[in-house]
């Protein structure tokens, strides 16, 4: 394809994306009101435990229609994921070899829904880390917190533990390119405990240790798995050296020949 019909095939895809993302907002909007209800819960929470004014500000006069609006935007990408997944990858799969696409699959197969999971698991974490940082506030205080700093606070949460449960699987891929070995990754396992409970704690600081283990368990899993396919990625390597798996066999063209080929 010339860089003309590449354009063209680029503007028509993203036009497809967005006019599904635009529909998917709709949804979004009519859920906007629940999805709202549920990030005041913590607050709610908060001011009837400690029995104290705790609340939303909203400091403009459109902030509401704004974080209405946002949430349903975040909605929309997340329903309307499918659609512009499927059109990102029909537009750059003609450009993959057969081996790149076949990784390019494992990586949204598996990504994808580790994505998802960890999103789901920040969704039930975030409520005590909103009860514990309020609760610092002294006790004849008011908690009037900004809507739109509250918001992103929680949408930052939930893609850092969204992205958390993707690295094993970057690990995985790292280890098919060639950059990490399978026993690298192994031996790297007390700094990735380290790191995972530290993070876990920074992410879900309760009281409640029991929540800091649930979220930290399956992280743990996961970077073992990837270490073990990585182990296994490195014994087939080991036993069969001569085989190279990032060949690409050449095609032959039977109509034109190449000139300079010698004929026997």
């Amino acid at each position: 394809m010339s860089l003309g019909a590449h354009l063209k095939e680029f503007r028509r895809r993203l036009l497809i994306s967005l006019v599904a993302i635009v529909l998917a907002a709709v949804l979004g909007w009519l859920a906007s009101d629940y999805v709202f209800v549920r990030l005041q819960d913590p607050i709610l929470a908060v001011a009837e435990a400690t029995g104290r004014d705790a609340a939303l500000n909203f400091d403009t006069v459109v902030g509401a229609f704004d974080l209405r609006l946002q949430i349903a935007l975040t909605i929309a990408v997340v329903l309307a994921a499918p659609i512009w997944l499927y059109q990102l990858w029909a537009f750059i799969t003609p450009g993959l070899h057969r081996k790149e696409r076949r990784y390019a699959i494992g990586f949204l197969v598996t990504a994808v829904p580790l994505f998802l999971a960890g999103c789901t698991a920040g969704w039930f974490s975030f409520p005590h880390v909103i009860e514990l940082l309020v609760s610092f506030a002294p006790a004849d205080s008011m908690s009037a917190l900004s809507a739109r700093y509250y918001y992103d606070l929680i949408l930052k949460l939930l893609i850092a533990i969204g992205i958390s449960f993707v690295l094993p699987v970057v690990l995985v891929f790292l280890n098919l390119a060639r950059v990490l070995s399978g026993r690298s990754i192994i031996r790297a396992w007390r700094w990735a405990i380290i790191g995972t409970i530290t993070f876990t704690a920074i992410v879900s600081p309760s009281v409640d240790i029991l929540s800091m283990f649930l979220l930290a368990g399956p992280m743990l899993v996961l970077y073992f798995a990837a270490a073990g396919i990585a182990l296994l990625v490195d014994h087939r390597r080991a036993k069969h050296p001569d085989a190279d798996p990032e060949a690409e066999p050449e095609p032959i063209d039977v109509l034109h020949p190449d000139p300079q080929a010698e004929t026997p």
